[in-house]
């Protein structure tokens, strides 16, 4: 039976109390339009936000569904103020619609009152070409992406019915030798229903290993047209280029890579972000006054133009960089699906993600889909270490960056992970190795005699490595931070963390990502994060661990010293 457990409080926090027995349930029900800022031990804090609420109208929960969940476990009556703003601002959604009309894309509105003020706004009404009434108006289909930001920064954003271009026709069938699960069914079908009659694109927020890809797979059956895919790596894109080969009808002459590597177009094109933001360099021409100036472009964009794709996928899409950004929003003519274990963004853009790609269509908490056998249970362990004299006194006299880097490569770490790869070698587990410094994994790597990925690691290599440790050849693999994304090792267990991007809470989420796919054995994945106490790292350490903790994971804290 349910019962109060949280404190909904007037600045759109709730505060929940972990040691109630019902705070599991009531932190997955509040979910859907919350986002959790602060863990301590006994209330976490939770922040609801306009996005957030927005969000959670998109996949259907209205503010009477919101409001009856607060009220259902929380202590106190729920503040007058968090009612009305949560009743305002859900309510905002849906009253602005982009349709079409005649072939006309039209900006309508339920309230005359609301569209005429908002037309009247300056940032707006450059965008209105025609009224045709009181309440719509004709704008330019080139618009149609900036107007989604813009309306959406106002605090009215738009829900998009203007529908798509079919684009090229393509044959694709999934293969008989798998089948999709409940959750990959379900998602792949509220996509493709929000992009035919209704209208709208979306992003599909599940864990790592739960199988993104293949919801990939099932919308591009769905909709059958020319996918351009688009991918943080060539790794990744080898990746969906073997797994759309094996698991559906298409051949190798429909499927292809277009990256440094590669640059070929086919019905399905796999291309890197990379790639895409590649900058062309021109020399200065004779009439250019002013001397030593360079015309910079991206050389690769007119693969958006390619072909009339029917279906653009952005796997890890919290990763889109700005120039893809850009040009998504001329791209709104275009089915879009975004894929990703958090729309957690540092740099704050998850507005553009929802104005660009569209809102949160589907999600599963991690702990529901590891209760269900489909990820590995996790244990997760943040491992203390000390500071030795010499640079205790360093870091004490250093500035806040280098604080940052000294604690991040306290030698004192490497004793652990001798400590841990001797505990888990009787197991015979496969551990990967992951950090942010390459000095340090370099030093490291050649202590403990095991091989290395970065950055600067060619592809064909790093294929290579990465198959070598599938097969078992290799036990361990120490990787830079090109290991956060899209690497498929199923049977990784063990995951040791050695240093990490500041106070990162998609770094964190997609690290443990790497080792979450179910073991034969039905052990639990184990997480190590190894941090220099009483430290900068410690601290970042605390927000890093948000999104996690948001998801049920606990970390056990473990002080050592070596």
């Amino acid at each position: 039976m349910s019962g109060p457990c949280i404190i909904v409080q007037s600045n759109m926090e709730v505060l929940l109390n972990v040691d109630s027995k019902q705070h599991q349930e009531a932190r997955d029900t509040i979910a859907p339009f919350t986002e959790l800022v602060k863990s301590p031990e006994h209330f976490h804090t939770y922040s609801i936000s306009h996005l957030s609420l927005w969000n959670a109208a998109s996949t259907g929960l209205s503010a009477e569904d919101v409001l009856a969940r607060l009220k259902k476990y929380s202590s106190y009556e729920i503040p007058d103020i968090v009612i009305a703003e949560i009743t305002e601002y859900m309510g905002r959604y849906g009253m602005l619609r982009l349709v079409l009309r005649d072939a006309s894309l039209v900006l309508e509105c339920d309230s005359e009152a609301l569209f005429l003020e908002i037309c009247k706004r300056k940032e707006i009404e450059g965008y209105i070409e025609s009224f045709i009434s009181t309440k719509a108006a004709v704008v330019s289909p080139l618009v149609r992406g900036k107007l989604k930001i813009l309306l959406t920064e106002l605090g009215f954003p738009v829900q998009d019915l203007a529908g798509y271009v079919q684009g090229e026709h393509l044959d694709i069938e999934l293969g008989d030798s798998f089948a999709l699960r409940d959750y990959q069914k379900d998602a792949a079908q509220v996509f493709y229903a929000s992009g035919s009659e209704k209208g709208g694109s979306g992003v599909i927020v599940l864990p790592c290993g739960s199988g993104k890809t293949i919801i990939g797979m099932a919308a591009m059956a769905l909709i059958k047209s020319h996918t351009l895919i688009l991918t943080p790596s060539v790794t990744a894109a080898r990746q969906w280029i073997r797994e759309i080969l094996q698991k559906t009808s298409l051949t190798e002459n429909q499927v292809k890579e277009y990256s440094g590597d590669s640059k070929e177009i086919g019905p399905v094109t796999v291309a890197t972000y990379q790639i895409l933001t590649q900058r062309k360099r021109n020399k200065p021409n004779e009439e250019e006054s002013v001397a030593g100036s360079i015309e910079q472009e991206f050389s690769n964009f007119s693969l958006f133009e390619s072909r009339k794709w029917g279906l653009m996928i952005y796997d890890e899409v919290h990763l889109l960089p700005a120039p893809v950004f850009r040009f998504s929003a001329d791209m709104q003519a275009t089915r879009r699906l975004g894929l990703t274990a958090t729309l957690v963004r540092e740099d704050h853009k998850e507005t553009e993600v929802f104005s660009l790609i569209g809102p949160k269509k589907f999600d599963i908490p991690w702990r529901i889909l590891e209760a269900q056998g489909w990820i590995a249970q996790a244990k997760c362990h943040e491992i203390r270490v000390n500071m030795n004299p010499e640079l205790r006194m360093a870091y004490a006299v250093a500035p806040p960056r280098e604080k940052i880097v000294l604690a991040g490569c306290n030698q004192e770490k490497f004793g652990v992970v001798k400590k841990l790869l001797e505990k888990h070698s009787e197991e015979n587990d496969r551990i990967l190795i992951i950090g942010q410094y390459i000095e340090q994994l370099e030093a490291l790597a050649k202590e403990i005699d095991t091989p290395l990925i970065t950055g600067k690691t060619p592809n064909k290599d790093r294929d290579k490595l990465y198959e070598s440790f599938r097969r078992g050849e290799i036990r361990i693999l120490t990787v830079s931070k090109v290991g956060n994304f899209a690497i498929d090792l199923p049977d990784a267990s063990v995951l040791i963390q050695i240093s990490g991007t500041f106070g990162s809470r998609q770094e964190e989420a997609q690290r443990l990502g790497r080792v979450l796919r179910p073991k034969k054995d039905g052990r639990p994945a184990m997480f190590y994060s190894v941090i220099t106490k009483e430290s900068k790292e410690q601290e970042f350490a605390m927000n890093r661990q948000l999104f996690l903790a948001e998801q049920g994971y606990g970390y056990e804290i473990i002080y050592i010293s070596v």
